[in-house]
């Protein structure tokens, strides 16, 4: 049930001074009516899309040719196109403002900070860019790097959609199969990798995994080797066909950048499912529909403007990197982390936030759990005036979370909570900074975005648990998957469950508040007794307990029906005894229901995540059935999948 009075309000001054106030007065100019309220102005975008994506082009300050046609074949999902004439470059818009105003800070834990300004960003990416068309590259050809979250990469990816050129990206802790899995489909032509990073204060060596790594990518003419430990010299001269970047750049010197501007429907990224159910599907993104998207994100949704400081905790192998780095359209400065949010405590991230005045400070759901777990109280320790927003995705937040961020973090803030993905690179339920936050609740729906939740047989619902999907085509579906030229993969990822509906693959629901609640995903809801239910209304209740740090959920099949199984990591020192499982169990009745009551509880060590942190539910019931797991590269610790195997309390 819904909280009685909201978390947080916002104040008239602020919803005055919000991006989305000014938008929705032009909206409603264009559309000749009054909306009185976000509904109003949500179902007129999607309503009108036209009209809708235009004034997003007007209003952030897109460049490039709108042409003539806004939408062709709108009603085709997939199939639609959107501005079909349009030409456009995705570099020049991040690109547009110039001088010696601060424009990246970036930490790499407490070994290394730097700086740097427009000016700088503008003449690494001018450089780059000529060192790639000195190589070769033309429009179309795959650019791939397996990088810390550091300036270069930025500049990278920058020059090479300044050319045309497609970038892929992967954090330095994939293993090499996870890399190759990834990169090896995609055949790209330069591969560009650190020489190491730092992680919880150490130094780790990546020298052996690009050699092997770039020894098998057939396709690669130039290996390109980022200084961050102080060793590209040494590991480049290891490595065939390889460069220290900084030689490499020294016969460019800096002249302005040049733009080619390409359809609106170019390829611009590829992204990568997370490959635990196989190998990574290779999610292909447009110019135009990712640059559309982010900046109506950035400006109306997270009330972005020029001169923001702008922060998320990511890595570059994660589509929150893509989402942070276009927030360089909306003039915002990055802050950019490198390394263990836990290091050497966790405050690491509110230093950083008090220190460099950030204005939007993202995280994930499991960061802001394991603060609230710590016990710390950054509101006493720290000073964050400056934070206007706080956004959490991930994973959906608890409501307990929700609480904690108002109780320890900050009272006056906007939390967002946001829910989409690596297959639109970007969300579907966000935060809308003109409307109250309400305890476990998203706010609502992304403009632009038909959102609903449908039952099994394709029929809205309210107020009760159901498939989200998306009725009407928008800008940031993918152009399709790599190497998937019949576009069979694609339909069926997408569109098979409901023919011509995007089914995203969540288990959601509609409050009466217009927010949604995420309840996980589909392919993990449980079916005890035939009827579904969501995994995160079970971590709800059991993450509240102090003796339990996290969990993890499946259904096992048990004597011809599904059982609730329930896998717990506990504090130190406690113990799963008879008492401890009765008040798990007592909590999750009250809390929840007597259907989410978990037939077998198991005390584990360590749970499985991804390398984006998710925990991999999926990876542990093929585990617990005895079937094989296709791609444990996908994990960063596959060891504890050995934990589940032939469990003895699973056996009876």
């Amino acid at each position: 049930m819904a909280a009685e009075v909201p978390l947080w309000t916002p104040t008239q001054d602020r919803i005055d001074a919000s991006p989305l106030t000014a938008f929705q007065k032009l909206a409603e100019a264009k559309a000749g009516a009054t909306f009185a309220s976000y509904a109003d102005l949500h179902r007129w975008s999607i309503d009108d899309r036209e009209a809708f994506w235009s004034l997003v082009w007007d209003f952030s300050g897109i460049v490039g040719d709108k042409g003539e046609r806004l939408l062709a074949d709108g009603d085709k999902m997939p199939g639609a196109s959107f501005f079909p004439d349009a030409t456009l470059n995705f570099a020049e818009n991040l690109l547009k403002k110039t001088g010696a105003g601060e424009v990246i800070v970036f930490r790499g834990e407490d070994k290394v900070e730097r700086r740097l300004s427009w000016n700088e960003l503008h003449a690494l990416t001018s450089r780059l860019q000529q060192l790639f068309l000195s190589l070769g590259v033309k429009a179309g050809d795959r650019i791939a790097a397996m990088m810390p979250n550091m300036p270069e990469a930025i500049a990278a990816m920058l020059a090479a959609s300044s050319i045309g050129a497609v970038w892929s990206s992967c954090s330095p802790d994939f293993g090499e199969q996870g890399v190759l899995d990834r990169f090896g489909q995609i055949e790209p032509i330069i591969f560009i990798a650190p020489d190491g990073y730092w992680y919880n204060g150490k130094a780790i060596e990546v020298a052996d995994k690009v050699a092997a790594v770039a020894a098998k990518l057939g396709s690669v003419r130039k290996v390109l080797l980022v200084d961050y430990l102080g060793t590209s010299a040494d590991v480049a001269a290891t490595v065939d066909k390889a460069a220290a970047l900084e030689e490499a750049l020294s016969p460019f010197a800096v002249k302005p950048v040049s733009f080619v501007r390409l359809p609106f429907s170019h390829p611009l990224y590829i992204l990568f499912s997370s490959g635990t159910t196989g190998i990574p599907k290779c999610i292909v993104h447009s110019a135009g529909g990712t640059l559309i998207q982010h900046v109506k994100e950035h400006r109306l949704h997270a009330g972005l403007v020029d001169g923001d400081r702008f922060f998320y905790f990511t890595t570059c192998g994660w589509m929150m990197w893509n989402w942070l780095v276009s927030g360089l359209a909306s003039g915002a400065t990055l802050l950019l982390y490198d390394g263990s949010p836990f290091y050497p405590d966790g405050n690491v991230l509110f230093d950083f936030a008090d220190a460099e005045k950030m204005t939007f400070f993202g995280t994930s759901a499991k960061f802001i759990d394991s603060v609230r777990k710590a016990g710390l109280k950054p509101s006493r320790s720290h000073d964050l005036s400056t934070v206007r927003a706080i956004s959490s995705t991930g994973s959906p937040l608890s409501p307990e979370d929700f609480r904690f961020v108002y109780e320890g973090i900050k009272k006056d803030v906007h939390l967002a909570s946001v829910s989409g993905g690596t297959d639109i690179v970007s969300c579907f339920v966000l935060g809308v900074p003109t409307q109250p936050v309400w305890t476990g609740e998203i706010q609502g729906p992304g403009l632009g975005l038909a959102v609903d939740v449908w039952d099994d047989n394709g029929r809205p619902i309210r107020q009760e648990k159901g498939e989200l999907v998306c009725t009407k085509a928008f800008p940031s579906m993918p152009i399709g998957f790599w190497n998937d030229p019949d576009g069979k993969k694609y339909q069926a990822a997408y569109f098979e469950r409901f023919d011509n509906v995007w089914c995203h693959g969540d288990f959601a629901e509609w409050t009466d508040h217009g927010g949604m609640i995420i309840h996980g995903r589909s392919d993990a809801t449980l079916n005890p007794g035939g009827v579904r239910i969501g995994t995160a209304e079970i971590y709800n209740q059991v993450e509240q307990m102090p003796e339990i740090l996290e969990a993890l959920c499946i259904g096992q099949d048990f004597d011809n029906d599904v059982r609730v199984v329930l896998f717990v990591r506990l504090t130190a020192g406690v113990e799963l005894d008879e008492d401890l499982e009765k008040r798990i169990r007592a909590k999750i009745r009250s809390g929840a229901s007597p259907r989410h009551v978990p037939a077998r509880i198991v005390a584990v060590t360590d749970i499985p995540r991804t390398k984006s942190g998710k925990i991999t539910e999926l990876a542990v019931r093929d585990v617990v059935h005895g079937r094989p797991i296709k791609n444990k590269e996908a994990l960063a610790n596959p060891e504890a999948l050995e934990l589940f195997r032939n469990l003895p309390q699973l056996a009876e």
